[in-house]
């Protein structure tokens, strides 16, 4: 019996590679996928090439806040995974409004829509950046949230209001908090692809404060396996922490990012004042995962980064037209 997925952002870094997965040969043989993707700056239908012949896939260009569009959509669904969001921390303290808007507001649209359609499972991809800042030790799901910037608080807002609508509803809700993800076709505003992409054209990185804020890398492959087990075996009502178990200081990351490219850190990396409200470390404790769900990272940091590395420079036709409308 196959089952229809609606896909909120799936022409995005992420979603689009859970749809990849999802649709390709590799994949569970026993779903429909429509995406729903507004198209902004950080979503390109080339990320869907892959799937667009596939007859179980079907896109809709629209914005998840449309409550009458996404009314519409809910109803012919039997599950929901929600990648939709504005994501950028430094887009985030330029100003908040539009996150707040897509985050929150689009995050009640979908969930309301979900409950009155009857929607069976509601996947709500999040960040473990809702949890704050942590010097030692790791987050467990239960940590209380503590986000810092307008970024990480609209997204814990939007898990509040997800898990609100299975506690108050019984809506089956689920939601995930990753760590750092990288991999290909990764929007080159953010760190691995802004640095690649500067080094291998020629130019020097931006290395924020010290260097020293700590991060968990988290690559695509490891990311899709592990909401592929939250929506096929989680729980209604938890929360799921998936990590990559690579931690690193951005200057660590700096370093490698450095020797793949064949760059230098005397001429090619600039130091720059740091990001406002600058979270020191990131570390999630992924034991539910892995003992509930059986859950275990498997692509190695240094393979994947080189492979990482290998695509940004064998597809300049796909970043180069976004570096330069981004003005990046």
């Amino acid at each position: 019996m196959t089952t229809h997925l609606l896909v909120t952002g799936g022409a995005g870094f992420i979603g689009s590679h859970y749809v990849r997965t999802l649709l390709g040969p590799d994949g569970p043989g026993d779903v429909a996928v429509t995406v729903l993707d507004k198209l902004t700056y950080a979503g390109s239908p080339a990320n869907l090439d892959a799937v667009r012949g596939h007859p179980g896939f079907s896109f809709v260009q629209g914005d998840i806040c449309d409550a009458e569009l996404v009314g519409g959509l809910m109803a012919g669904h039997d599950q929901v995974v929600h990648f939709a969001a504005e994501s950028h921390v430094d887009r985030s303290i330029d100003g908040g409004a539009e996150f707040v808007r897509t985050n929150v507001l689009g995050t009640h649209t979908l969930v309301h829509a979900a409950h009155l359609a009857g929607v069976r499972t509601f996947v709500h991809i999040s960040t473990d950046e809702v949890y704050g800042s942590i010097d030692e030790g790791s987050w467990t799901e239960n940590e209380p949230l503590a986000p810092n910037s307008p970024y990480s608080a609209s997204k814990a807002s939007s898990d509040l209001i997800a898990l609100s609508y299975h506690r108050t509803h019984g809506l089956d809700v689920r939601v995930t908090r990753c760590s750092n993800n990288y991999g290909h076709h990764h929007f080159p505003e953010k760190v691995i692809p802004l640095f690649v992409t500067n080094l291998l054209d020629g130019r020097p990185v931006p290395l924020y404060g010290d260097g020293a804020h700590v991060r968990d890398w988290l690559h695509i492959d490891d990311h899709v396996q592990g909401i592929e087990l939250v929506r096929t075996k989680g729980r209604a009502g938890e929360v799921y922490n998936i990590g990559g178990g690579t931690e690193l200081s951005n200057k660590e990351l700096t370093g490698l990012l450095l020797e793949a490219c064949d760059a230098e850190w005397d001429t090619d990396v600039v130091h720059v004042e740091d990001r406002k409200g600058h979270d020191r470390r990131y570390s999630v404790d992924c034991t539910r995962i892995r003992e509930e769900l059986g859950y275990e990272p498997r692509k190695d940091f240094r393979t994947g980064l080189a492979e990482t590395v290998r695509w940004y420079r064998d597809n300049r036709s796909w970043w180069e037209p976004l570096k330069e409308r981004a003005a990046l």
